[in-house]
């Protein structure tokens, strides 16, 4: 039970992009510095989406200018188009990472681009990656996550076969790890398994990555059923905090140290720090005005210290 799972910590993109209260980018950075402090070593840090449609997301650039690359650790920027991912380019970002949805419902809601017009999107970012090389600067790692694969709020059950198509896809462009999302927490562990399975019948050398959130408090019994299948990355969200300000009820990610709790008790390598994750998660519940929703930071761990 020595296996290394490695928890990529999104709470500063995903975890506050649904809160009320806006934090200045200064916030957001002592936050990203604190996850470090507690072990993380991929963090989403950013998002490069219009302050119009997510105000909490704005200064993306000012954050990143706040962190410049360190050696062992990765700050991945989401974007949902192409202007943002030259806007990306501009920072110091070490990811990216596409977003991309499963359903027309979601992508015309989220990106205004159908489930077609997303892939064309991603193809366009990866030639013009091609037509980069060799240029000055270093180009960012690229991933991709699909939402609502478990359930969409606008066009209800997704099936495994719709998955396993646009995984193959985007497989085939060459993107090297492509991460699964419950965005509406709709999945259950058997639906995972089933999932991860069709996924990677098509995935070929990609990573699969998954990305739950505990909308329906099935969470943790996902990212459970993720380790069984195989899954050796998940995403999680400080707190607990989290969801999508374009998927109607969608609640927080599954809560990095619930996560780290279950997997260190079971034996797995985390490289987490649990006691200052749990700290991490008070101080961020005082910074947006209400207490963490995660279990670990109102029982606290366990055996006490």
């Amino acid at each position: 039970m020595s296996r290394p799972i490695q928890i990529v910590e999104v709470g500063p993109r995903d975890g506050l992009q649904n809160e009320k209260t806006i934090l200045d980018p200064s916030v957001r950075v002592e936050l990203v510095h604190r996850l470090e402090a507690a072990g993380a070593r991929r963090i989403e840090a950013v998002s490069f989406v219009h302050p119009k449609y997510v105000p909490q997301m704005a200064g993306a650039e000012e954050v990143m200018a706040a962190l410049p690359r360190a050696e062992g650790r990765s700050r991945i920027g989401l974007v949902l188009n192409g202007k943002g991912y030259d806007r990306a380019l501009g920072t110091a970002v070490d990811e990216v990472n596409i977003a991309m949805s499963a359903t027309d419902g979601f992508g015309l809601k989220n990106q205004g681009l159908s489930v077609r017009d997303q892939v064309g999107m991603l193809s366009d970012i990866i030639a013009g990656r091609r037509n980069a090389e060799g240029e000055p600067g270093a180009t960012p790692a690229l991933s991709a996550t699909i939402s609502c694969v478990w359930g969409c709020p606008f066009d209800g059950e997704v099936s495994a076969d719709q998955v396993a198509d646009l995984v193959g896809e985007i497989a085939a462009l060459g993107v090297a790890e492509i991460a699964l999302a419950d965005t509406i927490g709709a999945g259950d562990p058997w639906a995972v398994t089933k999932k991860v399975e069709a996924a990677r019948k098509v995935s070929g050398d990609a990573i699969l990555r998954l990305h739950f959130h505990d909308t329906r408090n099935t969470g943790v019994a996902n990212a459970y059923a993720a380790v069984e299948a195989g899954i050796d990355v998940l995403d999680a969200s400080v707190g607990g905090i989290g969801g999508c300000p374009f998927a109607p009820g969608a609640t927080g990610n599954v809560a990095t140290e619930d996560l780290v709790y279950m997997l260190e008790r079971a034996g797995y390598s985390t490289g987490y720090d649990l006691d200052a994750l749990i700290a991490t998660a008070r101080w961020v519940g005082e910074k947006i005005g209400r207490p963490a929703p995660s279990a670990l930071s109102r029982a606290g761990g366990w055996p006490k210290s």
